[in-house]
């Protein structure tokens, strides 16, 4: 690793710890040649997750912009936004597992749904009315049964 100060390449590791939720290692290294001690980050390289919209259009996924939606459906809820964080993280780490690097937005939504159903029940119809685009008092319904039928 090259010290920022000096610009040499020798270094020696002086503590590692995981970082950010174990998702990286911090490192304290001291230069060889000057003595002077940096920081560095250890992470996990991750091909990018590109989400396929309804009108094909294309973009990469955003955590927080899933995290947004949830919120959303959420209001004046009594949902932690730890758990919401939590979820959002989870849908994350799914959709990295499949290995598909494309992934349409309606297979997250899907994604979404199963989740907050367990979470919130109220969150979860509100999602889906917009989520699934209910046009009338009777797709409401509809998934109003299915949610007591589940029961």
């Amino acid at each position: 690793m090259k010290c920022p100060y000096c610009g040499t390449l020798e270094s020696k590791v002086v503590d590692s710890r995981p970082a950010e939720e174990g998702t990286s290692i911090r490192r304290r290294r001291e230069c060889l040649e000057c003595h002077k001690r940096f920081t560095t980050y250890e992470t996990v390289e991750s091909l990018p997750l590109i989400v396929i919209k309804k009108d094909g259009s294309r973009q990469t996924f955003d955590r927080d912009k899933l995290l947004g939606s949830m919120l959303k459906a959420c209001e004046k809820r009594s949902v932690p936004l730890a758990k919401l964080q939590e979820l959002a993280r989870e849908i994350e780490q799914s959709l990295q597992n499949d290995m598909e690097r494309e992934v349409s937005s309606a297979d997250i939504g899907e994604l979404v749904m199963e989740r907050l159903k367990d979470v919130d029940e109220v969150a979860y119809v509100r999602f889906a009315s917009v989520y699934r685009q209910f046009k009338d008092i009777g797709t409401f319904m509809d998934e109003l049964n299915k949610l007591l039928e589940g029961k």
